[in-house]
């Protein structure tokens, strides 16, 4: 399989022979599987604080004794822990605390941060998913020269346009519709393009993801575990993707 070169004018300069990643016939199914996995991988560790939600001096199973002194025998209350708000009275101001069916209580089953969020996965099956992904990107795939690196971003622009026509290159940050606005979720973007350089390479370019071939990883191929993301690749990352499968 062939892919175009253009140089850094934005014109075809040739073509560039593919490794056998990019030809395999695509998994979605095994694709979104691995993504699935592998997405703890990259997630931060969050669990609840030691000790929330028991941090009252609170008694405990209150007691149903006669004639004792702060007993519940008698008054209508269930036997869950309670704070004192008041140091006046026997009985009359307590608030239910700590447990979970009360106010400002304990979570029942909190999340804990020791918790592994990564699930194992068979090194044939990341493989098959990895080349999926890279088979995904070859459709509407580009080749640059490395004189491209080095361009100022105006001019890197209208080169990505000339290459990928109406395509959208770069990730655009807009107001969501509906009600999730008031949800925490204001905001949606596109993921954009992605540039994939050789391990000796760098760039940085505000708009697009930018990645060495040694740093690729599935997310970057395919960040909702679908292939089909709109990647342009160097010369030299065509080279070290075919030496990092050899």
């Amino acid at each position: 399989m062939k892919a175009k070169m253009f140089d850094k004018a934005g014109k075809k300069k040739g073509t560039v022979d593919l490794p056998k990643n990019f030809t395999v016939k695509i998994r979605e199914d095994i694709l979104s599987r691995v993504f699935e996995a592998q997405r703890g991988l990259h997630a931060q560790a969050y669990g609840a604080m030691e000790g929330a939600g028991a941090q009252y001096s609170a008694s405990g199973i209150s007691k149903k004794k006669r004639h004792d002194w702060k007993a519940t025998y008698g008054k209508g209350i269930s036997r869950v822990p309670r704070k004192v708000m008041s140091r006046h009275g026997a009985s009359f101001n307590w608030i239910g605390a700590t447990t979970s069916n009360t106010r400002g209580g304990r979570r029942p089953h909190a999340p804990r941060s020791a918790k592994v969020l990564i699930k194992k996965i068979n090194k044939k099956e990341t493989l098959l998913a990895f080349n999926s992904a890279l088979t995904g990107t070859a459709k509407d795939m580009a080749v640059v020269d490395k004189a491209v690196l080095d361009l100022k971003t105006k001019d890197f622009k209208k080169i990505m346009e000339l290459v990928f026509g109406d395509a959208k290159v770069w990730k655009v940050k807009s107001i969501r519709a509906g009600r999730g606005k008031m949800r925490g979720r204001k905001y949606k973007s596109n993921a954009g393009m992605l540039f994939v350089l050789g391990n000796d390479e760098g760039m940085k370019r505000k708009g697009i993801s930018v990645v060495n071939v040694k740093d690729l990883m599935i997310k970057d191929l395919s960040p909702n575990g679908e292939p089909g993301r709109l990647a342009c690749y160097t010369e030299a990352a065509i080279k070290d993707i075919q030496e990092r499968f050899k």
